[in-house]
């Protein structure tokens, strides 16, 4: 079931906490009224009402409604489409991280913003942002730039809490107790999910300078009271990109010094082995010749048994010690 929800403000004073479709193009045709209508999960038909009333471009219409979108910004005539995704990082201690992407479609038009998502999104943080930011006198410029901080910001959470979990990869990798197999599990648990928020994090840098460009030119101008916002809002957009790469990489470094350690654990494993199978070489050599059937020292005697005896040992203890002082034991 579709649901669908608004407001109205009229110079940066909320007047309606609600948007009949009936009236929407009444509403946006008034220059002093700035309206925000959201669709969630809705009808086909409705949405082909609007694009109808509102001459939005069918395109635009089309990737609002379709899956697996790109985040992408386009500019067509007397709107901006944009699309994006926001992110929600849960850890659990049995199945690792998991991610979820709902994604966000969004008409921008010369006093109003219609947005189209899926239901897993919580727009109340957004509605929260607009009201502590005061800056709704400054146009639609504001619904665009406090829908996109929220999201930017939702990544940065996201890239947090998976950071925080390759840090305890970083620690478990150097453990005493690590179990190579439960550590290459958690690692590739964890690049995956970081390929899938790379996805989503790293096109809103393009989105973001996109969304600058069209909403500055003559087809939607902004206030400029809101350049200083945006451009803000652009570098957080790079420092997220930005740290989702390097997280990248230190995944890739932990997983490859794992496979370095357990080579140098593979290397001390085969020295031990050698060591002592050098040792007991000696007895086994010292016993088959003095069970050979020929005269040797102490041969049918006493002497012989405790000449035997007295060279496995010195040969052990020799050996055990040599193989101490150059660290193979």
């Amino acid at each position: 079931m579709s649901m669908v929800q608004g407001r109205t403000w009229r110079d940066g004073v909320e007047e309606r906490d609600h948007v009949p479709v009936a009236e929407l193009s009444e509403l946006l045709a008034d220059p002093r009224c700035l309206v925000w209508l959201d669709l969630v999960d809705p009808e086909p038909e409705l949405l082909a009402s609007l694009a109808e009333e509102l001459a939005l471009d069918r395109h635009a219409v089309e990737d609002a409604a379709a899956p697996f979108e790109r985040p992408k910004a386009t500019r067509h005539a007397g709107h901006v489409f944009l699309t994006c995704y926001a992110t929600s990082l849960t850890i659990d201690a049995a199945d690792g991280p998991r991610l979820a992407t709902p994604r966000i479609s969004a008409f921008v038009l010369p006093n109003g913003l219609i947005t189209v998502r899926s239901g897993e999104f919580d727009f109340d943080q957004v509605l929260q942002r607009w009201s502590d930011e005061g800056q709704l006198g400054h146009g639609v410029g504001a619904l665009v730039h406090g829908m996109l901080d929220t999201i930017v910001d939702g990544h940065f959470d996201a890239i947090q809490a998976l950071d925080d979990e390759v840090e305890a990869l970083e620690d478990m990798l150097f453990g005493d107790d690590v179990r190579p197999r439960a550590f290459h599990q958690r690692v590739f648990g964890v690049r995956k999910v970081l390929a899938q928020l790379r996805r989503k994090v790293l096109p809103m840098r393009e989105v973001v300078s996109a969304v600058i460009r069209f909403l500055t030119s003559e087809t939607l101008p902004i206030s400029h009271e809101l350049d200083g916002d945006f451009d803000d809002l652009y570098d957080h957009a790079i420092r997220a990109a930005d740290w989702s790469e390097s997280l990248r990489e230190v995944v890739g470094n932990a997983f490859e010094t794992s496979l370095s350690l357990q080579d140098a654990r593979l290397n001390d494993i085969m020295k031990k082995l050698a060591a002592w199978a050098a040792i007991i070489a000696v007895p086994t050599a010292v016993t088959g010749w003095f069970g050979q059937n020929l005269p040797y020292p102490g041969y049918a005697s006493g002497f012989g048994l405790v000449l035997s005896i007295a060279m496995i040992l010195i040969g052990v203890a020799g050996l055990y010690l040599l193989f101490r002082k150059v660290d193979w034991l």
